[in-house]
């Protein structure tokens, strides 16, 4: 006979929906971002979407959540078809996303971050009635966050904590996370995936997390879905997966670079010299390690690694916009601290990532935009006066040798293509004479096939005169067709180093995602 215990213990707490992805596609005119791609999220599991950079995964979830419309293919809500528009649309259907970026107001406190982030808000707000809400919500929450504290005052894993929270006060049933863990040490990341595990274990949740982590995804994903260049790549049970299985299905098998000719220099001086240097991200968390690394005259080396392992502080560091906290960078036997003044003395030029926001002033114009490193010296500059008439000359020399299309040198340089902004920084930094060292950081990012071309070809002829080359990529085909020398940095640490023709692709795809 059946007690009432027993009656009650089978109550189905109330599933999340079923989710499918069938056959979609998104193109950004030419560029197809997302190619004919479906995916199931069960309800009640842990699903890890897994790709290299530029794989697809956020284009997908951004159409999930309506950001995007996709081109083609359909969203199924149990099984049934759903046109969603919005967020708010998704947030209907109980889906809801936690970005990799926090989007909490610092100024207010975490109970008005809840309140106001509702979809439902009014413009009058009883906080006496929302209060018994929030903390009859906290007391069954996974997590607690006190509700009275500025969200300026918290730390890092209580603001990603707090990013969940909003999602489940609204009731979400699905949850989307956007590298839920990047912001977090390995510590605060086991807990807050921990936790939520075990509402995905209570059936009261699913959960699509992208992620770049093998760790993470052993530690606590049922399933994954893997995407190489917009296409799906496959997918599996965790449980009948290895490292090497999903490491080879998000690089795919190995691709011969395309060769490209290249000097001999048989005597290499040491151009760029890294020791020991430490630097921390943005909110204070380290980022860089105590890394070493030196470049010799004639080679390139190229670092590859998943976005957010420390490489991007690495380069900002090398270009003078972060202050290291300790270690040094010597260039040419000297310490170099990246003044003005030591670039130029040096001959130390950049192809920084985001050329627009990073190394251009977007209102003025191409020919002013070339002249950034020049201007103070003859022939553009006598005494304290400008000449502009030099400064048109040589813009206009600049843009015929590097192909720059624009309507005139006047045209602010805002106005250009992606790819012809990176040709005006290229021919600002190529064309300096006795250049000894270039720093580039995923120069060919969104860019067409022809610039990316070019760009190569400009980056190997640098090389090819005995410039030394520190090439920081995201695009491993672009590191395997142009690095003499390739390391691997994951965790704010190199942790592969090789000569490209002895470079093992299994571990370098193993080692990208920190296993």
């Amino acid at each position: 006979m059946t007690t009432a215990t027993e009656k009650l213990s089978t109550v189905e707490i109330e599933k999340p929906p079923e989710l499918e992805v069938v056959s979609m596609t998104k193109r950004f005119g030419s560029l197809v971002a997302l190619d004919n791609v479906s995916l199931h999220l069960k309800p009640g599991t842990f699903h890890a979407l897994l790709g290299e950079n530029g794989a697809g995964k956020s284009t997908l979830v951004k159409c999930v959540m309506g950001f995007y419309t996709p081109t083609s293919g359909e969203v199924l809500i149990n099984q049934q078809s759903r046109a969603i528009a919005s967020p708010r649309d998704a947030h209907k259907y109980g889906i809801g996303m936690v970005y990799q970026h926090f989007t909490s107001v610092p100024a207010m406190t975490v109970a008005e971050n809840l309140v106001l982030s509702r979809f439902d808000s009014t413009n009058l707000i009883n906080w006496k009635a929302e209060y018994e809400q929030l903390n009859a919500f906290m007391k069954t929450a996974p997590f607690q966050v006190p509700l009275d504290v500025p969200i300026a005052q918290l730390a890092a894993g209580q603001k990603q904590k707090l990013e969940i929270l909003k999602q489940l006060y609204f009731k979400s049933k699905i949850l989307i996370l956007d590298e839920p863990t990047s912001v977090l040490t390995p510590g605060e990341a086991d807990e807050v995936l921990g936790l939520l595990r075990e509402q995905v274990t209570a059936g009261k949740l699913s959960v699509l997390m992208i992620s770049h982590k093998f760790r993470e995804v052993m530690a606590f994903v049922d399933e994954v879905t893997i995407l190489r260049k917009g296409k799906f790549a496959g997918h599996g049970m965790v449980r009948d997966l290895t490292v090497s299985d999903m490491s080879e299905m998000m690089m795919g098998d190995r691709r011969e670079p395309t060769p490209v000719e290249k000097t001999d220099h048989p005597d290499p001086v040491p151009v760029l010299e890294i020791k020991d240097i430490c630097a921390n991200k943005d909110n204070g968390l380290e980022a860089v390690l105590g890394v070493n690394l030196t470049v010799y005259s004639g080679e390139i080396v190229g670092i590859a690694g998943i976005s957010g392992n420390g490489q991007r502080e690495l380069v900002e560091v090398l270009a003078g916009q972060r202050s290291a906290t300790s270690g040094e960078v010597w260039v040419n036997g000297e310490p170099y601290n990246a003044t003005r003044r030591e670039m130029y003395k040096h001959k130390v030029f950049a192809l920084p990532e985001e050329p627009l926001h990073n190394a251009c002033v977007p209102h003025m114009s191409v020919a002013e935009n070339m002249a950034l490193r020049t201007f103070d010296r003859p022939p553009q500059a006598k005494g304290f006066l400008l000449i502009l008439k030099a400064m048109r000359q040589a813009a206009q020399g600049l843009i015929q040798q590097f192909s720059v299309k624009t309507p005139s040198p006047e045209t602010p340089v805002g106005n250009l293509s992606g790819g012809n902004v990176q040709r005006t920084v290229l021919a600002r930094e190529l064309s300096a004479d006795h250049i000894k060292l270039l720093m580039a950081a995923n120069p060919c990012f969104g860019l067409d096939f022809a610039a990316v071309e070019f760009i190569h070809g400009q980056i190997v002829a640098a090389r090819n005169r005995g410039v030394a080359v520190l090439l920081v990529s995201e695009d491993l085909d672009e590191l395997l067709k142009l690095s003499d020398r390739i390391l691997v940095i994951s965790g704010g640490k190199f942790v592969y180093e090789s000569a490209i023709a002895q470079a093992d692709f299994a571990t370098i795809g193993r080692s990208m995602a920190g296993h």
